[in-house]
């Protein structure tokens, strides 16, 4: 029971990040999604240390291993579109091909960037 507790009070503040930062883009009238603004407010205050990892851990777990589940209102709404879809289904093949790869190759480097880093930073420690 206290798992679950930990876990619904962690998910609330996550959630209050993503409010946080809808506030902040319409206080001051941004292009950016609200959304996006929370992430990295939570980025920012996860980088500086000033909030412990272990104060959303559970609750972002948590979330991650049900991330599939809310995909599914989304593509259903896409399914009401599909008259703007007809007729372009051989564009969209190549497309979701080539950003899929890009995605894939550009993930890789960032990964191996990271490593490297993080391999000569150990070294350096010795």
């Amino acid at each position: 029971m206290r798992k679950a507790i930990l876990i619904i009070t962690q998910v609330v503040a996550l959630y209050g990040f993503y409010l946080a930062g809808i506030w902040i883009q319409s206080a001051l009238g941004l292009m950016i999604p609200g959304s996006i603004i929370g992430m990295l407010l939570l980025f920012l205050l996860l980088v500086t240390k000033i909030l412990p990892l272990n104060w959303i851990q559970r609750g972002s777990r948590f979330m991650l291993v049900h991330l599939t589940l809310f995909f599914i209102p989304v593509t259903v709404g896409v399914m009401q579109f599909g008259h703007v879809f007809k007729g372009k289904g051989m564009l969209l093949i190549p497309t979701v091909l080539a950003s899929t790869i890009l995605v894939i190759v550009i993930s890789s480097k960032m990964l191996d960037l990271f490593m490297s880093k993080g391999l000569k930073k150990d070294s350096n420690e010795t």
